[in-house]
């Protein structure tokens, strides 16, 4: 049996560093408000079950109660947005921009597409949801 790959990742300035190890879920491109405000634009965002993320150097690490069910994971340091979790789900959604290449992990497919901003279209082919 092969071993898990075990994917590397952090913030811009290096003040939270994370593990994930085991596959990685394909990746949603998030196009709701909050997501847009907290990333400038749409959110890419894998996932990864809760104990099998790890964290290397928590130092900045900070979390934001963005709604009265979820909380976004940022880092206090550089500002660089890292994570989102639901309080009663099993994984956690890593912004898949800040995973160290390659990784291998592809676009699935686009949530909340109802909701993106009026400035972008999307028009690669992939599955489109109006909501989640």
């Amino acid at each position: 049996m092969a071993a898990e790959k075990t994917f590397k990742g952090g913030c811009l300035c290096g003040a939270v560093r994370y593990e994930a190890t085991g596959p990685l879920r394909a990746i949603s491109l998030c196009h709701c408000g909050q997501c847009r405000k907290w990333h400038g634009h749409a959110g890419a965002y894998t996932a990864v079950d809760k104990p099998r993320l790890k964290l290397v150097q928590e130092r900045g690490l900070r979390w934001y109660r963005s709604s009265n069910f979820a909380q976004r994971g940022y880092c206090a340091e550089c500002g660089s947005s890292l994570f989102w979790r639901h309080d009663k789900a099993g994984h956690v959604a890593i912004a898949a921009g800040t995973l160290d290449g390659p990784t291998g992990v592809k676009l699935e497919k686009h949530i909340y597409a109802a909701h993106k901003g009026d400035y972008y279209d999307i028009k690669d082919g992939l599955p489109q949801f109006a909501e989640h």
